[in-house]
């Protein structure tokens, strides 16, 4: 087994669609005002492997023990993807994946396609 313990970030995936992009700003508003993260851009269509509208949010492996809990009390039902970042994208959102809501079936060729040569 290849051990893999160097997290350099996470990333959370928050999910939305045409009736849930208001709830979807709300949470954003929320993380953008309680936490120091890196907000991205909407998506209002599928974007790479993920298969909905979605936005990210990029944070520090040290706020894991605050974002993490408060997107957990407060997703307002939305679907969200949490996942580390350690340089293996394909591992990082399917085997280091943590789901808040339901698992969505990733477009994980999409990812496969762009993944460094292993040496």
């Amino acid at each position: 087994m290849k051990e893999n313990s160097i997290i350099i970030g996470f990333h959370a995936h928050v999910y939305y669609d045409l009736e849930t992009r208001d709830v979807a700003a709300q949470i954003r508003e929320g993380l953008g005002a309680r936490f120091e993260v890196q907000l991205g851009r909407w998506h209002d269509q599928p974007i790479g492997p993920h298969p909905k509208s979605m936005y990210q949010v990029a944070f520090a492996p040290n706020q894991f023990p605050q974002v993490v809990p408060w997107l957990m009390l407060n997703r307002e039902g939305l679907d969200i993807l949490v996942h580390p970042e350690t340089g293996d994208d394909v591992t990082d959102h399917t085997a280091h994946a943590l789901w808040l809501g339901n698992k969505l079936e990733l477009n994980i060729q999409v990812l496969q396609r762009i993944r460094p040569n292993a040496s």
